[in-house]
């Protein structure tokens, strides 16, 4: 493998894009997904019928449910999975693969997903130990796709779940943006998180591509480095603020460069000569104490909008401080913290139900449906075989997606998914939705599935 010095001159055709398109998908994968497809091969096993599923063992710190999100990355990835020649060369030239068969690089060679997948509907509400997905597929695939499911599903289910949290503390009426690009972890996951904020609950993204793409039109209002830039050039704050309302009428106007309550009283005198106000945006201080004021003073049709490290926790507390607040831009707090840690298990080999029993981390055996119930109370989730049958009222969560690798059912359009991430919300008990110390559901085995866990432990319970 060649190095560069850091005193050696890099041309243009020497730096790796590492951008990610589907033309990478096949390499997109941890190793060990790769050798463990070689050993499959080797040993004949590739093509037996595998069926894994991907759930959540304990939620993270206070989040009383998790809204499941990221199946549409994941049936895209799936349905465009290929290897290239050239990827395969590279593999090959790695010298990891010296003694892996050549029916390996066959598989490679033609790799289409061929299998089914079932899986719970975006923006539906789920709970610890509930499949969101299941893949049955000839084992080498199966096993193959294992890190991009994780990766699409896991950091879309923790935004979504963040972003329905937001909406349930800042209410209806609330504007809420997306501004978490600069904060994500690296530009995909900024577009991901962008499309799971606005199936979780949000009105806009700032994100542009990631807006168009959606058919959304993108939102947001300005940054301080234009109100420092013209003040400094052309003498004044309000300067900035004509400048920019020149080119585009009503928009929201961010007064906290300097003093935000001399901002606001100057803008309020121009709107009494005719200035068209939209809005104005606090990014700092005491949000409570300053939005008071500048409703004091501003024109009571003036939207007063709120940024700054935001999360449900401060809207919560803005909110029953009394802040005269009438919508919210929140970025870091949304698009990072405690991650979803879904794993993905193999649950099933021909037939064979199989399950994990480490210390802590066992994971139940063979292929699962959730029954969920309405109840006076809020829900009640079952946890049972695929093959069981629903009991009176209950309505089984998972539905098959890909069959044969081909799709079943067209995939949901955004405005249908933050329509059932609202619905699943309302549903849920008080204590479920709660932000502080929220009490979760706990899906109850079924009577089959634990009859099957004695079956299939290998360690004495």
């Amino acid at each position: 493998m060649n190095t560069v010095t850091s005193a050696t001159p890099i041309s243009q055709s020497q730096v790796p894009s590492l951008l990610v398109s589907p033309d990478h998908y096949g390499l997109l994968t941890d190793l060990y997904q790769l050798t463990m497809g070689a050993c499959y091969a080797g040993e004949g096993l590739d093509q037996k019928w595998a069926s894994f599923e991907l759930t959540v063992r304990k939620l993270p710190t206070d989040l009383g449910y998790l809204i499941a999100m990221g199946l549409t990355q994941a049936i895209e990835y799936l349905q465009q999975l290929r290897f290239t020649p050239e990827q395969i060369s590279a593999l090959q030239a790695t010298g990891l693969f010296e003694r892996a068969p050549e029916r390996f690089w066959e598989l490679l060679r033609q790799c289409r997903f061929t299998g089914d997948v079932w899986a719970v509907p975006e923006g539906t509400a789920v709970f610890a130990h509930e499949p969101l997905l299941r893949v049955e597929a000839p084992l080498w695939q199966a096993q193959l796709v294992e890190t991009y499911l994780l990766n699409a599903i896991n950091y879309q289910t923790l935004v979504a779940t963040r972003a329905a949290r937001l909406r349930d503390v800042a209410g209806p009426e609330a504007t809420l943006l997306e501004f978490g690009s600069r904060r994500a972890f690296g530009p995909q996951a900024a577009v991901w998180a962008a499309r799971a904020a606005l199936a979780g609950g949000l009105d806009a993204t700032s994100n542009v591509l990631a807006a168009l793409e959606l058919g959304r039109k993108p939102a947001g209002t300005m940054a301080h480095a234009l109100v420092m830039a013209i003040t400094a050039l052309e003498g004044n704050e309000q300067e900035a603020f004509e400048a920019f309302s020149h080119y585009f009428p009503g928009a929201t106007l961010l007064i906290d460069t300097y003093d935000p309550l001399v901002a606001a009283r100057t803008l309020a005198a121009r709107a009494r000569e005719g200035f068209v106000l939209g809005g104005v945006r606090l990014d700092s201080g005491d949000l409570v104490e300053l939005s008071r004021s500048l409703r004091e003073i501003l024109p009571p049709e003036t939207s007063i909008f709120a940024s700054g490290d935001l999360d449900e926790f401060e809207i919560l507390r803005l909110r029953q401080a009394g802040a005269c607040i009438q919508g919210y831009g929140v970025g870091t707090r949304l698009v990072t913290g405690s991650p979803v840690n879904g794993v993905y298990k193999l649950v099933e080999i021909e037939g064979i139900p199989v399950m994990k029993e480490s210390m802590g981390k066992l994971t139940y055996p063979g292929r699962k449906q959730v029954f969920r119930r309405l109840t006076s109370e809020g829900i009640e989730d079952r946890l049972a075989l695929a093959e069981e049958a629903a009991q009176p009222q209950e309505q089984p969560l998972l539905e098959q997606v890909l069959q044969g690798g081909k799709l079943v059912r067209p995939l949901e359009a955004l405005v249908a998914i933050a329509q059932r991430t609202r619905a699943s919300v309302e549903v849920l008990p008080e204590k479920v939705r709660q932000i502080r110390e929220p009490v979760t559901v706990e899906a109850r085995p079924s009577a089959a599935l634990q009859t099957l866990v004695n079956q299939t432990r290998r360690v004495p319970a």
